[in-house]
């Protein structure tokens, strides 16, 4: 029985490290293209996943800035949105906030110090924390786009008649595999085998030396960080689905911090290996030490891993080492 319950725990563990891994994707692509760490993904996957609920229940955007100024009762316009057409809608959004953050913020940082760049990350993202709030309203909101939920049926029957005992294991977080899979086939085709893909590695390295052999910074930048809004939006429907679109949604950055120091800040199938090491670690060590030493282990095992990796082995499984002369 123990063996069972360790191995329904551990698969559970892969699919949590699955949800873990999307959102570090979006932080990697953009370390990738801008050699900095991007604070405001863990708020771009919320704010995705508020303008989608938004907009597919036909929500007024602004409503409350509107009635309070002009004594309106306004707040849904009386029509929903199919899903499909409202991730597609989403997603153009997160194209026009690609576009309006290269504008208002990228392009006035060219050729700064990393540590610039971080800091108008963490600037962005209590800009786009507090739209969100002004756009949606801050109250929870539910997120169904039909992606199947609840325990799998099927599987508990097949492994109860494999082996006796019926595993359980929720049918989002097999969806969640499944398109984290095939995420990361794409980025990874786009970022080794595509021109643009190389001329983002490019920019990573120097902004001015990427400049001077005719690549188009400005492009490659909103290119980025609309394939980041992209990810986001996926990683805000999983988790929106999962566990409602509220404000602490934007908080699963901090543990994706640990993921990108397991897998390294510049590989997109590390940010996946790195999710299933922290997905499982944290699952299995709740269950065997997490009784011996008062419980709760799962809000600390995942830096204190990291922490390790950073003393022996800082750049990660699958990162970069590099070497700066000096």
């Amino acid at each position: 029985m123990g063996f069972f319950i360790a191995t329904e725990v551990f698969i559970n563990g892969l699919m949590t490290g699955v949800m873990y891994a999307l959102v570090a994707l979006g932080f990697v692509l953009i370390y990738k293209a801008s050699g900095v760490f991007n604070y405001a993904q863990g708020v771009l996957a919320l704010f995705a996943a508020m303008t989608l609920v938004g907009i597919q229940q036909g929500q007024v955007p602004f409503a409350h800035l509107i009635n309070a100024a002009f004594g309106t009762n306004l707040h849904h316009f009386g029509w929903t949105i199919p899903s499909l057409l409202a991730i597609l809608l989403t997603a153009g959004v997160m194209v026009l906030l690609a576009i309006a953050i290269e504008k208002l913020v990228l392009r006035h940082l060219v050729g700064q110090e990393p540590i610039i760049l971080f800091m108008a990350t963490i600037g962005l993202a209590y800009f786009l924390e507090g739209l969100g709030d002004v756009m949606w309203g801050a109250d929870i909101k539910s997120l169904d786009v039909g992606l199947p939920q609840g325990v799998s049926e099927s599987f508990e029957e097949m492994t109860d008649a494999m082996f006796g005992y019926g595993l359980f294991i929720d049918k989002l977080d097999i969806w969640a595999a499944i398109i984290a899979a095939a995420l990361v086939a794409a980025l990874v085709v786009f970022s080794q085998y595509t021109k643009q893909g190389r001329a983002m590695r490019a920019v990573a390295d120097d902004h001015q030396a990427a400049l001077s052999v005719g690549i188009n910074l400005q492009f490659i930048w909103i290119m980025v960080w609309s394939i980041a809004g992209f990810v986001a939006l996926v990683a805000g429907i999983m988790w929106g689905t999962k566990s409602g679109v509220q404000f602490s949604l934007s908080l699963i950055a901090l543990k994706a911090l640990p993921v990108l120091m397991l897998g390294g800040f510049t590989s997109i199938p590390g940010a996946i290996v790195g999710g299933l090491i922290i997905g499982v670690g944290e699952k299995l060590f709740e269950l065997w030490v997490g009784p011996l030493v008062g419980g709760a282990t799962e809000n600390w095992f995942a830096y204190v891993l990291a922490l390790l990796f950073l003393v022996f082995r800082p750049q990660g499984l699958f990162g970069e080492k590099i070497i700066e002369r000096v």
